[in-house]
């Protein structure tokens, strides 16, 4: 489903992987330190007990195993060096080590265990989503198209956000959306969401129509369901339509953050609709929908994004702004924009973004071969848009 990929780990993460690496066979050698060089009223006893623990969660139960009987070895070799070997403290203390590396093994089976069914889970749940949510073609319609899932955490593997792109009788009609939750049941919502459209895309006359087709399919949804806390219950979304043929883009607005429309030579317009709407499952046909039109002209490029990119944030709290960081920029092409815009994200947030982040982008070529030395400007992937 587009580019899928992973929070980004940078160094601190690679040092604090090798801290715990070494961090086990390092309380040994500070027991045998502070069992040697301080009175023999001080015993290291918890400290060599806590390194076959501390070995547990992130190691194999070889590793364990060996890290619980070279703490009991290391003790017993002190003792033999100070003569009190066969005195009773000192059997007591090596059995107090040995119980404690015992019970390190059976925590490190528990972990292992739980692992493998995390993982299993993961590879569901990325499957589901991967089915759902197929990767756009590159063209639609005679306009370039490109997606991304960004997930925000490495364990957090599926979410609630959505796109969808279809070449229809009337026009190129995209969908991008937000449902409230993360987990199994996310994916359930999203895949109603989806299915609605595809279905209604094809279908409808008016891209109102659509919007009322995903409405209604959401309220049979909740009644169908017998827990009703089970499903999140709405969703933000944007939904467009590119006439064929037609340089403008129409729009249905569902509580969602604006899109912008990324003009030829750099300036960067917010999409915003003249009337706000509640999102999808909220609205219960009390008020009806209103599309908004916009120009595309060639060259321009729509952007649609989930609040995962404009309520990122940096170390001292301030959010992400796609307009401002995208002001004056030129891009090849939608993916260029795309993996520009991610990059830039991570170094926003250091790479501890909180939420998931979908993106589509849709450009209209522009007439007739551009000077690429005088409009385009590439952003080399890992470079700040600011650069």
């Amino acid at each position: 489903m587009g580019k899928w990929t992973r929070r980004w780990r940078g160094p601190d993460g690679a040092r604090g992987r090798r801290f715990v690496r070494v961090l086990p066979v390092a309380m040994i050698v500070v027991g045998v330190v502070f069992d040697l060089f301080t009175p023999p009223s001080f015993t290291a006893v918890p400290i060599f007990a806590a390194a076959p623990l501390i070995a547990a969660p992130f190691f194999g139960l070889g590793t364990t195993i060996r890290i619980g009987i070279a703490a009991v070895l290391a003790l017993a070799g002190i003792r033999l060096y100070t003569g009190d070997l066969v005195e009773v403290v000192s059997f007591i203390e090596m059995l107090t080590v040995l119980t404690v590396a015992v019970q390190a093994c059976v925590i490190n089976r528990v972990v292992r265990r739980g692992n493998e069914q995390l993982a299993s889970a993961r590879i569901i749940a990325e499957t589901a989503m991967r089915a759902v949510l197929p990767t756009p073609p590159e063209r639609i319609g005679g306009l370039q198209v490109a997606a991304r899932y960004e997930a925000a955490q490495a364990d957090e593997f599926v979410g609630g956000d959505l796109f969808a792109a279809a070449d229809t009788p009337y026009g190129v009609r995209l969908v991008l959306g937000d449902v409230r939750g993360k987990g199994l049941e996310a994916v359930g919502a999203v895949a109603v969401v989806i299915g609605a459209f595809r279905e209604a895309a094809e279908q409808e006359k008016s891209l109102e129509g659509v919007a009322q087709r995903l409405e209604r399919a959401l309220a049979r949804e909740s009644v169908r369901r017998s827990n009703l806390d089970a499903f999140e219950g709405f969703v933000t979304a944007v939904l467009a339509e590119i006439p064929p043929g037609a340089e403008r883009v129409r729009m249905v607005n569902r509580g969602h953050p604006d899109p912008l429309l990324l003009h030829g030579d750099g300036a960067v317009e917010a999409l915003t609709p003249s009337e706000p709407a509640l999102p999808l499952g909220m609205d219960l046909g009390v008020r009806p929908d209103r599309s908004d039109e916009w120009e595309l002209p060639a060259g321009g490029t729509l952007l649609f994004y989930t609040d995962g990119l404009s309520e990122a944030r940096d170390a001292d709290g301030v959010f992400y702004d796609p307009a401002e960081r995208l002001s004056g920029r030129l891009f090849p092409g939608p993916e260029e924009l795309l993996s520009a815009l991610t990059d830039d994200v991570r170094l926003h947030t250091g790479g501890e973004s909180t939420d998931d982040m979908a993106l589509l982008a849709v450009a209209r070529p522009a007439r007739g071969q551009p000077d690429r030395r005088r409009t385009v400007k590439i952003v080399k992937r890992g470079a700040t848009l600011s650069d």
